[in-house]
């Protein structure tokens, strides 16, 4: 059993070093701070939202920016859709495909951002919740892996882990992403 544990360290180990070989990712992650720290700084808010553990990312990030992450400072305003009451009324009322876009339709601003997550790329209430922040005016950061699936194409700023085949690695690189937002986010607002 041993061999199993060293081997998943390793594993994932490789996939972190592959991600950060690539000079692409520095300037991508550049980016989505960029962007992030633009729409704060006008007066907008970070909307995250994802399915399973992905949801359990996008509720970590609302909450190391609106509670505390490293310093203590203002708060960030970020919202998860990740409210059990309000997805199980609209999933039963509109179906689940909604349950994100629907939100955004109510909540989402023009001068918000939306922070997506989908290690496959292609959960369609996730892309239903892309087009509805479109359709407001939003800009759009895509946390993927694999190819980055149909999000790959929508996203203002999208950053993947293609070398990873299974959803725990991707999301292993995802928790260091979302970390590095937040500690940029907390550094430039301070």
């Amino acid at each position: 059993m041993e061999q199993l544990f060293q081997n998943n360290f390793s594993e994932a180990l490789d996939i972190l070093k592959e991600f950060i070989s690539d000079e692409k990712n520095w300037e991508k992650l550049e980016k989505a701070g960029q962007l992030m720290l633009k729409v704060i700084r006008s007066g907008g808010k970070i909307l995250s939202c994802g399915n399973g553990g992905s949801m359990s990312d996008a509720m970590h990030f609302a909450e190391e920016l609106t509670g505390r992450f490293r310093e203590n400072r203002q708060s960030i305003p970020a919202i998860a859709i990740s409210d059990p009451a309000y997805i199980s009324c609209t999933a039963n009322d509109f179906g689940y495909d909604f349950i994100f876009s629907r939100f955004i339709e109510g909540v989402g601003n023009k001068d918000d951002v939306l922070f997506a997550i989908s290690t496959s790329g292609n959960s369609a209430n996730v892309i239903n919740a892309i087009y509805a922040a479109k359709e407001k005016g939003m800009k759009v950061i895509g946390l993927t892996g694999k190819n980055g699936g149909e999000m790959a194409g929508l996203c203002d700023v999208v950053i993947g882990t293609p070398g990873a085949k299974f959803s725990d690695r991707i999301q292993e690189i995802h928790i260091k992403v979302i970390h590095s937002l937040v500690h940029y986010l907390e550094e430039k607002l301070n």
